[in-house]
């Protein structure tokens, strides 16, 4: 399952160019890793109480296409999971015709807090936290 939010890109975010600044993918993508955890039950405070916290190792972003100010766009994402302490999280920033503006490449891990470590199975312990999973891919 493909999770996605829709964002509104607002003027304050653009560039000299007029367009989307490069930093605010960042935040875009960011912001729909947080919606999906939303969208699975799992919330800021499920985290901190259950002494873990999720933390991204990698990101690549591909510019593909520009967003300018008053564009409308959907923010994909999708959980990868493999084996190990790590998971990837695939994303894209699509126009509302599909054009694909960029895609969002990261490596994420689950961080004990308390040990600052992180933790073996991530997606048993997200599972576990999750009321409905399906968002996360589990």
């Amino acid at each position: 399952m493909t999770f996605a939010v829709r964002i509104g890109v607002r003027g304050y975010e653009l560039d000299v160019q007029g367009h989307l600044n490069q930093a605010v993918y960042l935040q875009y993508a960011e912001h729909a890793r947080w919606e999906c955890l939303r969208a699975a039950g799992i919330l800021p405070d499920t985290l901190v109480a259950a002494g873990v916290g999720p933390v991204v190792l990698e990101t690549v972003i591909k510019y593909l296409r520009e967003l300018r100010g008053g564009d409308e766009a959907e923010v994909t994402c999708a959980f990868v999971w493999g084996e190990g302490k790590t998971w990837r999280v695939e994303q894209q920033v699509r126009k509302l015709d599909g054009t694909v503006a960029a895609t969002v490449s990261s490596v994420c891990g689950l961080l004990d807090l308390a040990e600052r470590r992180l933790v073996p199975s991530p997606a048993e312990r997200l599972r576990a936290l999750a009321g409905a999973p399906a968002p996360l891919g589990l």
